[in-house]
């Protein structure tokens, strides 16, 4: 399966934040939107870095509480590892597992057009096996 099939799903709407956003402002959007990352974008809507959850932790104990009144450029994540709707499922695992990340934003023609998530592969591997599983049964119910 290809990306672009798991965001017909889903839908293609991303959460972002712009460089200047407090890391207080982050975090409420986060919250509210019950997400783990903002796609941090530029002023010309370009990927400019990523903000999650764990570079929060990991800058609350670097910095301590003061970390909040920090932007988000600060302490984003800027080599962002992306995809593309074209990508195979297969593919953002092994990236996910190597590079011990949990969101991929998604490119088209250079433009941000969703983000997958670690959530999404897996529900998708699981309907998968699902698939399989029932295709299976009926296979040896019809055979038997």
């Amino acid at each position: 399966m290809q990306v672009a099939q798991i965001l017909e799903g889903k839908g293609s709407r991303v959460a972002t934040a712009k460089p200047g956003t407090t890391i207080a402002e982050a975090v409420a959007s986060l919250s509210q939107e019950g997400i783990g990352a903002l796609v941090v974008t530029d002023e010309g809507e370009q990927v400019a870095g990523i903000i999650s959850e764990r570079d929060i932790v990991r800058g609350l104990n670097t910095h301590g509480p003061q970390l909040l009144t920090m932007r988000v450029d600060e302490l984003m994540t800027r080599d962002v590892v992306t995809c593309g709707p074209r990508s195979r499922v297969e593919e953002l695992m092994k990236k996910m597992t190597v590079r011990r990340i949990r969101h991929l934003p998604v490119l088209a023609c250079g433009e941000l057009s969703g983000i997958i998530s670690i959530g999404d592969v897996v529900k998708n591997r699981l309907e998968e096996l699902e698939t399989e599983t029932t295709m299976l049964r009926e296979y040896i119910v019809g055979h038997a």
